[in-house]
C-alpha cells in the first residue's frame, strides 16, 4: 500500500504523465499508448524490488529505514526542483505501443522505483513493492491520457509540486531520525 500511494503521489508531478499524455494526443490510440506504459512501469518497478530485495540481507533494520529516508528525501527534493520536459519522441517511428515503453524507460529510475526499492528493501516483500508502485503509476498514466496534455500541466505547477516535496521531506526527517536513533 505505501509502495501504491508514494507511486500516485509522486508520478503525478513527474515527467512520466506529461510524456504519456503527449504520447496520447499523438497517437490516440490511449489502450496501446496506456499498455507501453503499464509494461515500462513494471519492468522499472520489477528492477528495483528485485534490487530491494538483493539488498535487504545485507543491511541493518537502521540502515534500511535510512535508505527509505534518503528516498524519500530524494523525491522531496525532486518535487522542489524545476521540472523540465521530457523528450517529445516525435521523429520516433516504433508506434504507439513501443514508444511509450522506450520513451518510459529512458526516463529511467526515477523517484517512485527508488522508494518502491527502498519499501522492498525494508519490509522484505518485494513482490508487493512493486505491484504496488506499476498499479499506483498506471492510475496517474491513465489520467493522464483521460485529461491530455492541458489536463496534465495544472499537476506540474508549483503550487502543487512543492507543498508534496514538502511534505516527503518532513517524512524523510521522520524517518532519518528514527533511522539514526534520535528520535
Amino acid at each position: 500500500m505505501a509502495a501504491l500511494v508514494a507511486a500516485l503521489l509522486i508520478h503525478a508531478t513527474d515527467r512520466t504523465p506529461w510524456l504519456i499524455a503527449v504520447l496520447g494526443a499523438r497517437y490516440r490510440q490511449h489502450l496501446l499508448v496506456m499498455a507501453g506504459a503499464i509494461i515500462a512501469l513494471a519492468t522499472l518497478n520489477t528492477l528495483a524490488a528485485i534490487g530491494g530485495a538483493t539488498l535487504a540481507p545485507r543491511l541493518t533494520p537502521n540502515a534500511r529505514a535510512l535508505f527509505l529516508a534518503l528516498a524519500l528525501g530524494a523525491a522531496g527534493l525532486g518535487c522542489i526542483g524545476s521540472l523540465k520536459p521530457p523528450e517529445s519522441l516525435e521523429k520516433w517511428r516504433t508506434g504507439p505501443l513501443f514508444t511509450p515503453i522506450i520513451g518510459v524507460a529512458v526516463l529511467g529510475f526515477g523517484s517512485a522505483q527508488f522508494i518502491a526499492m527502498a519499501l522492498a528493501l525494508r519490509a522484505g516483500t518485494p513482490v508487493f513493492a512493486a505491484i504496488g508502485a506499476t498499479i499506483g503509476g498506471g492510475v496517474i498514466t491513465g489520467a493522464a491520457l483521460a485529461l491530455g496534455p492541458d489536463g496534465v500541466a495544472g499537476l506540474r505547477t508549483r503550487a502543487v509540486r512543492v507543498p508534496l516535496g514538502v511534505v516527503l521531506m518532513l517524512v524523510s526527517l521522520g524517518f532519518g531520525l528514527s533511522a539514526l536513533r534520535l528520535v
